[in-house]
């Protein structure tokens, strides 16, 4: 495979330019919120928004797919929604004078899922999503059927009403690449969302991109060369995540998976240096499950366009679990 040019990558930030410009107009005030959501999508992750109503998280999703241009369906998660409410069901038809079972696709086949408190349908609802999340792909009654590509899962949930959810398990958590928290505005955002905004309006924002050149941009991020010194970083800071491996991994009862290391790999292509759009990534995020600090390198023997980074980790003491999510305070 080759490495991307100069040319592809000065072009792809064009577009990501536009695209992180249509969020900021959709979303005040939240610019690290929107160039990490941007980062999940070229790393073809699925993301975990949490945060307190009202914050615009259903609004954030809603504006991505519309300047992507892409197909979009919302499901809100009810205690009494069922497995095939969102993968689909077979409803008997008659087809060439007999009867027989048709498979009716559900709301998941689309481009982009929105999987509203997600935390409110009971477990065996929210396991439907697990094979579609990590195989873009459904099985129903022994058929398996294909996902539209691209397929992404942005889900929302809660942090504060506990009674009638189901906490999602870790199985599932598994399948999110990043869980994001929404914060709160301060005055000036709030100032300008009382002035640009209307309550029951949505904001209108024109499309930036087609689904060609989306898909055209999630193949040059597979194209960032990835230097072997990043790849055994990456490896060693997954093992050394695991109980006994170091320092860091005291109170960890179970250490980050070999899907933790490929996640860590896409998030680093998707946000180098030379493909970032507006501005230059904060140096460090602040975890709520441990602390996370990137670092950027640079080597001249590197190729100019290279996922480089170095990361560390430290437990502030309790017992976690550390998954493949990557949980970031905004």
């Amino acid at each position: 495979m080759e490495n991307a040019t100069e040319t592809e990558v000065a072009d792809a930030a064009k577009h990501l330019r536009s695209l992180s410009s249509g969020l900021n107009q959709v979303l005040f005030g939240q610019e690290e919120l929107i160039d990490l959501v941007i980062t999940g999508v070229l790393a073809r992750g699925h993301i975990l928004l949490e945060g307190l109503p009202g914050l615009g998280k259903t609004e954030l999703v809603k504006g991505l797919s519309k300047l992507l241009k892409l197909g979009t369906k919302r499901v809100q998660f009810t205690p009494d929604l069922l497995p095939g409410d969102i993968t689909g069901n077979p409803v008997l038809q008659e087809v060439d004078g007999r009867r027989e079972f048709v498979f009716q696709p559900g709301p998941i086949f689309t481009n982009i899922v929105l999987a509203d408190e997600i935390n409110r349908a009971s477990p065996k609802t929210q396991s439907a999503l697990l094979e579609a999340m990590q195989e873009r792909r459904v099985t129903v009654l022994g058929k398996t059927h294909d996902l539209p590509l691209p397929f992404f899962v942005l889900a929302t949930q809660n942090p504060i009403e506990l009674e009638g959810t189901y906490p999602l398990p870790e199985a599932q958590l598994d399948r999110f690449l990043f869980k994001l928290e929404v914060t709160r505005n301060d005055v000036a955002t709030l100032q300008r969302i009382v002035s640009h905004r209307e309550l029951g309006t949505e904001p209108q924002v024109d499309p930036v991109m087609s689904a060609e050149t989306l898909n055209s941009l999630l193949e040059l991020v597979r194209r960032i060369y990835l230097p072997d010194v990043v790849a055994n970083y990456i490896a060693r800071l997954v093992d050394a995540s695991h109980p006994g491996q170091s320092a860091a991994s005291r109170g960890i009862r179970y250490g980050a998976s070999p899907r933790a290391a490929l996640a860590l790999a896409s998030g680093a292509k998707a946000r180098a240096r030379r493909l970032r759009w507006p501005r230059e990534p904060r140096p460090a995020h602040s975890c709520r499950k441990g602390h996370m600090r990137v670092s950027r390198m640079s080597k001249p023997s590197l190729p100019p366009y290279c996922a480089t980074g170095s990361c560390s980790i430290t437990t502030p003491g309790s017992k976690v679990i550390l998954p493949t999510i990557l949980s970031v305070r905004c």
